[in-house]
Parts: C-alpha cells; sequence; structure tokens
C-alpha cells in the first residue's frame, strides 16, 4: 500500500518539528507509513526581505497574504517543483498543473469561514492519496487564493487563531489515524467519538475503587452482551445531554 502523501505550506515550518515527530504519527513518518512534507512559503518571494504580505486594498487593519506568493507555491508543491520554477512565472511552467482547474491535489485553505471539519471529513480525506493544507496568517489571505488555489475552505472551529499551524495540525492527526496501519489497535478508531454519529461511552480501568467510586457491576459481569447494550446506552445518554445536535434532537 502506498503511505499517503499530505503537504503543508506555511511561513513557519520549524513549528511542525515538534507536533509531528513525536508518538503514533511520529512514528508513521520514520516508518514510511506516512509521507508528511512541509514548505516554506518564504521559499517562493522574490524581494530580499521575503515578503508574503502587504497592505490590504481598501484600508483596513493588519496585512494580507499575498496572492502571487501562494500560487507560486501550490503549483511547485502541487508538481514536486523547486521554488525556481514558478516564482515569478504569470503562467503555470511547463508540465505543471494550471492554477484554475487542471489537474491538482486537494488544497484545503484553513480558515474560520471554512466548512466546519468533523469525522466525516476526516474519513473522506483518508480515503485520499494526497492532499495539500494551506496555513494562513496575518488578517487574511488574498480572495484569490481562495478563488484559484484552494479546493475546500475549512474550518476547526468558531474561533480565531494566530494562523493555520494549530488547525492544520489537528486535521493531520484526525486523518493519519483512520489510516490502517497508524493506530496499533485497527478496532480503536471504529469505537470512539463520532465514529457511529454518538460520542464515545464512559471508559474505566483498574483500581477497581477509587475514593468511594467504582465500576459500573455491567463491566465485570463478563456478559459481552449486557456491556454492549450497557455501552450504547451511555453513549446515546451522553450524546443526548452533551451533543443533541448529533441525535438531531435540537
Amino acid at each position: 500500500m502506498t503511505a499517503p502523501r499530505i503537504d503543508v505550506i506555511t511561513i513557519f515550518p520549524a513549528w511542525f518539528a515538534g507536533p509531528l515527530t513525536t508518538s503514533l504519527l511520529g512514528r508513521a513518518i520514520a516508518d514510511g507509513r506516512l509521507d508528511l512534507r512541509v514548505h516554506d512559503l518564504r521559499a517562493f518571494t522574490t524581494d530580499r526581505h521575503r515578503s508574503v504580505d502587504d497592505t490590504p486594498y481598501g484600508g483596513g487593519a493588519g496585512m494580507v497574504m499575498r496572492p502571487d506568493v501562494w500560487i507560486w507555491a501550490a503549483e511547485a508543491v502541487w508538481n514536486d517543483l523547486p521554488p525556481t520554477a514558478t516564482v515569478g512565472c504569470h503562467a503555470p511552467p511547463e508540465g505543471a498543473s494550471h492554477v484554475a482547474g487542471g489537474s491538482r491535489p486537494r488544497t484545503l485553505l484553513l480558515t474560520p469561514r471554512g466548512r466546519p471539519f468533523t469525522q466525516d471529513l476526516a474519513r473522506e480525506l483518508a480515503d485520499e492519496e494526497r492532499f495539500v493544507l494551506l496555513c494562513g496568517r496575518y488578517e487574511g489571505i488574498d480572495e484569490r487564493v481562495h478563488d484559484l488555489v484552494a479546493t475546500d475552505e475549512v474550518s476547526i472551529g468558531d474561533y480565531v487563531l494566530f494562523g493555520g499551524e494549530v488547525a492544520a495540525a489537528a486535521v493531520i492527526e484526525a486523518v493519519t489515524r483512520l489510516v490502517p496501519g497508524i493506530v496499533g489497535n485497527v478496532d480503536s478508531p471504529a469505537d470512539e467519538s463520532f465514529a457511529g454519529g454518538l460520542l464515545e461511552y464512559p471508559q474505566y480501568t483498574r483500581p477497581a475503587e477509587v475514593r468511594g467510586r467504582g465500576v459500573p457491576e455491567v463491566l465485570t459481569s463478563g456478559d459481552h452482551g449486557a456491556v454492549a447494550r450497557w455501552r450504547e446506552e451511555r453513549a446515546r445518554d451522553l450524546t443526548r445531554a452533551r451533543r443533541p445536535d448529533l441525535l438531531g434532537d435540537g
């Protein structure tokens, strides 16, 4: 099986050195079960200051990320070309994908206005052979990047972060843990919150009693059918109490 490939474009590639080199994710990369590539957006700039932003047309606070730099970066990453092959090009380089249309991998722009990132979308992306994540910064990204580069806009929640790196890391973790062979127990991803449209049931382990609180008797009964029914009931109760929207109840 070919290792799935994820490309990340960011102005802070070093940010990913910690989160992406630890635990199961780091092991999957080291073992070649995941092909993860992080690209520095500044490598696609043309000035000595390596500028990726400018003041917004029409005025306003903050700086806006430039469309030309993002387009050059995306074209290079899509086609495995060095920055020098795309920087300064007003048209796609020979043999490269066209920016607007044409052949390109799925390219997700992390933005608060995007489609909510859910477990269903994580499964959808896990079936992709490859996808690209765009991490914005500052006041935002020029709208032409939304139009010409991104195939999807994705949000991890109704709040605003400094940039897209945290969101990209969340997407990477949620998606890659669904790839066969990355999580040791193959049943784990299928037995968690959202897997069946419900929150996960309560979990217990040793010791059997902690400060007067014990473990539900059914879990020590040895009756697997009763355990399954209890877990289904508790999952539904938790979902109804905390996320009724998942049940269509509110």
